[in-house]
């Protein structure tokens, strides 16, 4: 018996292999689209294609299957100008996805009892203190608020510093002589939830602190290596032994950021360099140490707890989402888009990172691509059933209708279906032709084609007076 078992774990390798190649060949060669319409086939596209249509020069994909990294890949250019193609290896800033990875270290820190998640941060801070007003005297800034994004501090994010200017100190960046505001309590800490890299800057700081160790260097200890992310590091600017292993970034007209890619000295909130394989690696500890497993990273009380949604459905540290199903983030940076999803049961997900200022919109299509492949509950794309309507509702609905203050949008018939063009922060931009097609769910129920935008046409007295889209009301110009 156990002669049978050792012939067959080759056997099982090898169809999980190949079971991987197909996967990989349909995830490369047939992106879905964000809506599926029940009765027609799927207008699908090919990775390279939408590379090619978004401007993204370079993409890098690793997906996780039963707990484990079952396959990464790189496509495109590291640096279009030197011809440096991604591989699996080549560094990403991770932007925001910076925050989790960051948040974990703290949360070991408690573990070790050096922090306390609901003690007034102050109390640790040695070289800089939060300063006192009226809201910090009615609740204190604590770890749990400055991670699950509740502190009410200042500051949403970063742009980063160019290659010709000055970087400042983690102190100066707190204080406002950077390129961004003070970052101060606004609102009283735990009244709201409000994004804020400053928090995470004021817990960067707070971890170099109790440590008496530069921010990088506690999260190696702490995270990186614990978890296996050996080509990461938080080190900004990237040290010189890392160059040439990193993607330059690319603005949204396809040119270069100048300098390549710019330095966040705020490291805890947007500093991260990393790839795919080493988020997924991140994540899979994360996964295994709820699951009561030994991860090396935090103990199962405490990755139950990061885990666990509050306020706006936000953990200690990743966002909590798919009620509840999966955690994650997503980033962005100068040049850079990227974002991971990874299930909290069942060992899946996935992380993707681009080196454009486009990228987020085709991260979104692999990932919702991926969901679909690999039977994902949540992710996937949106089936949608068309209405049977008279055509000539179209020919009463179409005409100009103004959204205050934003502008026109204008409905036509072409070939007897309805189109909608302006207004492009409703609908997606098309120059030149009908920007995107309306289908009817019922006589007053539309969606955009290629968002799933809803649009609702209002009557009075039988006639059309008004559409709503995302909540705002377009009157119909006489």
């Amino acid at each position: 018996m156990r002669r049978l078992l050792l012939f067959a774990l080759p056997l099982l390798a090898c169809q999980a292999d190949r079971d991987a190649e197909v996967h990989i060949a349909r995830i490369e060669n047939e992106l879905l689209p964000r809506i599926l319409i029940q009765g027609e086939p799927a207008v699908t596209a090919t990775l390279e294609e939408r590379m090619v249509h978004h401007k993204v020069p370079g993409v890098s994909i690793a997906v996780i299957n039963h707990g484990e990294v079952e396959w990464a890949r790189g496509y495109g250019m590291a640096d279009v100008e030197q011809a440096r193609p991604v591989t699996t290896q080549t560094l990403f800033q991770a932007a925001s996805i910076s925050k989790p990875v960051a948040a974990t270290a703290a949360l070991r820190l408690v573990e070790e009892g050096v922090l306390v998640l609901d003690e007034d941060v102050n109390r640790k801070l040695e070289s800089w203190h939060v300063p006192a007003n009226q809201y910090t005297a009615a609740e204190p800034v604590t770890l749990r608020r400055l991670v699950t994004h509740t502190a009410g501090l200042t500051v949403h994010g970063f742009p980063g510093y160019a290659s010709d200017e000055r970087v400042p100190t983690t102190i100066e960046v707190l204080d406002g002589a950077g390129n961004t505001d003070p970052i101060r309590a606004d609102t009283t800490p735990g009244s709201m939830w409000r994004y804020s890299g400053g928090g995470y800057t004021v817990m960067q700081l707070l971890l170099a602190d109790v440590t008496g160790k530069p921010f990088p260097l506690v999260l190696r200890e702490r995270v990186l290596d614990p978890a296996g992310m050996v080509e990461s590091t938080y080190e900004q600017p990237l040290p010189e032994d890392r160059r040439g292993m990193e993607a330059t970034g690319y603005r949204d007209d396809g040119s270069e950021v100048k300098g390549k890619w710019h330095t966040y000295p705020e490291m805890a909130a947007a500093g991260l360099w990393t790839t795919p394989s080493d988020l997924a690696r991140f994540a899979i500890a994360i996964q295994r140490a709820y699951a009561g497993e030994s991860s090396g990273v935090l103990a199962p009380e405490m990755a139950q707890q990061m885990l666990e949604p509050g306020m706006n459905g936000w953990g200690l540290g990743p966002a909590i989402g798919g009620d509840g199903k999966y955690f994650g983030h997503g980033g962005a940076n100068e040049g850079f888009r990227c974002r991971f999803v990874a299930f909290i049961k069942g060992g899946q997900g996935a992380a993707i990172m681009t080196n454009s200022d486009n990228g987020g919109a085709l991260v979104e299509e692999i990932l919702r691509t991926i969901a679909d492949e690999y039977d994902w509950p949540v992710l996937r794309p949106v089936e949608k059933v068309v209405a049977e309507v008279d055509p000539a509702l179209y020919d009463e609905l179409a005409g100009p209708y103004e959204f205050p203050g934003l502008g026109i949008i204008t409905l036509e018939v072409v070939d007897g279906r309805l189109w909608a063009r302006q207004v492009a922060m409703f609908l997606a931009d098309v120059p030149g032709e009908p920007r995107e097609e309306l289908l009817p769910e019922s006589e007053t129920e539309f969606f955009s084609r290629d968002e799933g935008t809803r649009v609702t046409f209002i009557r009075e007295n039988g006639r059309v007076t008004a559409l709503e889209v995302s909540g705002r009301r377009a009157e119909r110009v006489k």
